[in-house]
């Protein structure tokens, strides 16, 4: 053979790669290649959505709150999962007489002050675990001894009492310094409020407080806004979105590479046949 055409030499098509590209095979496989492209984008799409994790706690930025039971977002031994933290929960219980104090040292929005606090039976008829409540929050020192000692005095609203508000994990224990009034307490916290409560039908006691959504008379309402959404990126979600993209690109290259493979081959079967005819034409000796 000659060496003017050689099969592995690149041979420069006389027509255009377009008019390949547009014949109706090519057409058609180019319809599947962009719905498995499609399918792959959609895929990536979905990856990515799953990468955007919200610990917001039960409802949407917007969405109303709806209150869960206590009992249905923890059992008493149980310690509180970080997402549950801040839910809007409703209990239902009878007070504890004599079980009513002050908290010292506590913000609310700003301004420091008193909590007063008091121990709820849960349960309608009060043989439920017990749970620690804030009730409501005072500026005023001798106003907050005022009321816990009133509500100690039987002033507390009697039989069976509703409550609604945000559930928050319990508090450590602080030792007083010395100059500290040693009878003060500046934490709610349960390992502190067991050796000093009144001893109840149940044993065991909520590992969380409630802040309770309503104060009593005399005292303001304790700020516990509603906790905002904390996202968190998944990288691997991320990465396996990056993936299916990818993917996608590759469908539609691998269409144009098979056409474009299609077209290089024409052309060389076309110089092929231009050559063996050439030779068979030659005159004998040449």
């Amino acid at each position: 053979m000659s060496d003017d055409v050689r099969t592995e030499d690149r041979i420069t098509p006389d027509r255009p790669l377009w008019r390949t590209l547009v014949r109706p095979r090519w057409i058609a496989l180019l319809a599947l290649a962009l719905v498995i492209a499609g399918s792959f984008a959609a895929l990536g799409q979905w990856q990515l959505s799953r990468a955007v994790e919200s610990s917001d706690p039960g409802t949407s930025v917007g969405e109303e709150e709806t209150p869960t039971a206590l009992e249905d977002v923890l059992e008493p031994t149980d310690i509180i999962r970080t997402d549950d933290v801040g839910r809007l929960v409703s209990v239902e219980g009878q007070w504890v007489d004599g079980d009513f104090l002050t908290i010292a040292d506590r913000v609310n929005d700003g301004p420091m002050g008193w909590w007063v606090a008091g121990h709820l039976a849960t349960g309608a008829d009060g043989a439920g675990p017990s749970l620690a409540v804030a009730l409501g929050w005072t500026a005023d020192e001798d106003e907050a001894k005022r009321i816990a000692a009133a509500w100690n005095d039987g002033e507390a609203p009697d039989g069976v009492v509703e409550l609604t508000g945000r559930v928050v994990d319990s508090e450590a224990p602080v030792v007083p310094e010395p100059e500290d009034d040693p009878f003060e307490m500046t934490t709610l916290s349960e390992a502190a409020l067991i050796n000093i409560w009144q001893s109840t039908a149940s044993p065991e006691i909520y590992s969380v407080n409630l802040v309770a959504g309503a104060a009593p008379a005399g005292l303001e309402q304790i700020y516990s806004p509603r906790p905002e959404a904390q996202t968190t990126l998944n990288w691997l979600n991320i990465f396996y979105a990056a993936e299916w993209v990818v993917f996608a690109g590759f469908a539609v290259y691998f269409w144009y590479r098979l056409g474009r493979d299609a077209w290089e081959r024409e052309a060389e079967e076309k110089a092929l046949a231009e050559g063996a005819a050439a030779e068979e034409g030659a005159p004998v000796g040449a």
